[in-house]
């Protein structure tokens, strides 16, 4: 059964479009969906470059390909087949780009598009059960096969974006310690330079001090 359907813009992560009543029977819903915007940001990254793929996540899986720089994911229950998953994606992307194609770059402001889900309700619906005759016939259509797609776990495939900013944090870390140390280090060498140069500073002073008073003197 489809859970979630979410639409986004790859080249930055925009959600666009989303399945308003998926999550209402949905137990751990926001959950999946942070996990849906990890994936998005990792997509806008270019860190997954496959334009079709499963990712198992928990009980459920996402299915998600990439078309025209944007992003149409579901998340199904496990057991929902794998070719009637990606044949419902294909649905949406049809639709979309038919109708919102010449709007996509443009669209500024996240779910601009989010009127989108009468038709991903509609279609849902036609996916719910697999034991239609609709689907059954759907299931038996060798033109479309997606024995190929790979499929990865979620922890693998979101613990690349996490790794990257781990670096990129420990990075910054690492270069402010940097400035740091550096400015320890000139105050380090001034008080040497302090320490070294003092006792003779010192020394001058007296001298120039006495024979002033000298001078003054005679």
């Amino acid at each position: 059964m489809v859970k979630l359907t979410l639409i986004a813009r790859v080249t930055d992560g925009l959600p666009l479009a989303e399945g308003l009543d998926d999550s209402r029977d949905l137990k751990d819903a926001e959950f999946y969906k942070q996990q849906v915007k990890a994936l998005f940001k990792n997509l806008s990254r270019g860190q997954n470059e496959a334009s079709r793929m499963s990712i198992e996540t928990g009980p459920y899986i996402f299915h998600y390909i990439i078309e025209g720089r944007v992003c149409y994911l579901t998340m199904c229950d496990r057991a929902y087949p794998k070719k009637l998953a990606f044949q419902y994606l294909e649905d949406l992307k049809n639709e979309f780009e038919r109708v919102n194609g010449a709007q996509i770059e443009t669209a500024a402001r996240p779910y601009a598009f989010i009127k989108f889900d009468t038709f991903i309700q509609k279609t849902k619906k036609l996916y719910q059960d697999t034991r239609t005759q609709r689907n059954i016939a759907k299931l038996n259509d060798e033109l479309y096969e997606v024995h190929q797609i790979m499929t990865r776990n979620v922890q693998e495939v979101l613990g690349v974006g996490e790794k990257l900013d781990q670096v990129s944090e420990m990075s910054s870390r690492l270069t402010s310690e940097s400035r740091i140390y550096a400015d320890k280090a000139r105050d380090l060498n001034r008080q040497a330079l302090i320490r070294k140069w003092a006792p003779v500073a010192i020394v001058f002073g007296v001298v120039f001090l006495l024979f002033w008073v000298k001078t003054k003197i005679w």
